[in-house]
């Protein structure tokens, strides 16, 4: 039976963590509210707007006169790879899957004779790639400084992409970020921009009619074709920051939660509660996982389904394990120890 003492040090413990999470809890759930409403209500505008300039698009896209944005250079020789992630870390697989992402497309561009290079959004995406791809980024947008992320700030990066466009520094541009589906689900994604790739249907959505544009369907073009850029760009942020806050969420506050357990309450053993951190004692929505020594996660990669169980209720079903104990490949490199 436990002692007086252990019921304290019990209570003391729980009440520390409560404090804690309680707090983290809803100020992160507070934060990921507003990102998911502002990721959604950004969906059916962006969907939008590619149905319009694919109607206008299908009608001169073949055409020399077809804006340079929409024809493309001629060739698809340079590929430019978008990466936007988040700032901080401690977000689960998060930044991690969008990175592999943009690893497994440049080594498949690369092996098909491309040429590739980066644009990072995001610190922590920078942060990983510039160690194997240090020569190929030519440019990162840091935006930490932004408390809210706005339209201006997609202008922003769109006018320096379509800048260098102009300027032959490449031919195609894909955007890699992380759709956001839920908390515990998140999706990389990679979509091609410049020039923009039209859903097929939207293309059939005039029926076969004829239409007249006033002014003229490449003034038009021409207007619409580097926003469009500016909203996919602002799409990908938004869903990026319910991402972001939907991952973050639930590891941070266990791990918290793990080490005040530990120290039983007493905050004020710092060195004991970083370690307590270092153990990773709890579970995770990206499974078992341990810290490297620079702190980066080793951890497993799952493939994963959504499915019914015997209770009608939906749940992950872990269908295989694609990767083992990964590890960041230059920890060796770190001076952490």
């Amino acid at each position: 039976m436990a002692s007086l003492k252990d019921l304290r040090n019990r209570i003391a413990s729980t009440k520390a963590t409560q404090k804690i999470t309680r707090a983290m809890q809803m100020v992160a759930a507070s934060k990921l509210r507003r990102a998911q409403a502002a990721a959604e209500a950004a969906r059916p505008y962006a969907t939008q707007m590619d149905k319009v300039l694919g109607n206008i698009a299908a009608a001169i896209g073949g055409l020399d006169t077809a804006p340079r944005l929409l024809r493309g250079s001629g060739s698809d020789n340079v590929h430019l790879l978008l990466v936007c992630t988040a700032e901080r870390g401690l977000c689960g697989p998060f930044n991690t899957a969008i990175v592999r992402l943009a690893r497994e497309r440049a080594t498949s561009l690369t092996a098909a004779g491309k040429e590739v290079k980066f644009f990072c959004v995001g610190r922590k995406g920078y942060d990983q790639l510039r160690r194997l791809y240090g020569k190929q980024i030519i440019e990162m947008v840091d935006l930490r400084a932004a408390r809210t992320l706005s339209f201006e700030h997609a202008e922003m990066i769109a006018e320096k992409v379509i800048a260098r466009f102009e300027k032959f520094e490449f031919d195609v541009c894909t955007l890699l970020f992380s759709r956001f589906r839920s908390v515990i689900a998140q999706i990389p994604t990679a979509q091609q921009i410049i020039p923009p790739v039209f859903d097929a249907k939207a293309t059939d959505a005039l029926g076969g009619a004829a239409y007249e544009f006033e002014p003229e369907a490449e003034d038009i073009l021409r207007d619409l074709l580097p926003r469009n850029v500016a909203v996919q760009i602002l799409r990908a942020l938004l869903e990026n920051a319910a991402s972001f806050y939907g991952a973050q969420t639930y590891d941070a506050a266990a791990l918290i939660d793990s080490a005040v357990r530990a120290v039983k309450g007493d905050l004020s053993k710092k060195d004991e509660m970083r370690k307590e951190m270092e153990k990773a004692d709890f579970k995770s929505v990206r499974g078992n996982f341990k810290f490297g020594n620079n702190h980066i996660p080793i951890q497993n990669f799952y493939l994963q389904d959504v499915v019914k169980n015997a209770e009608g209720d939906y749940v992950l079903h872990t269908v295989a394990t694609i990767v083992e104990n990964d590890q960041d490949r230059f920890h060796d490199r770190c001076p952490m120890k």
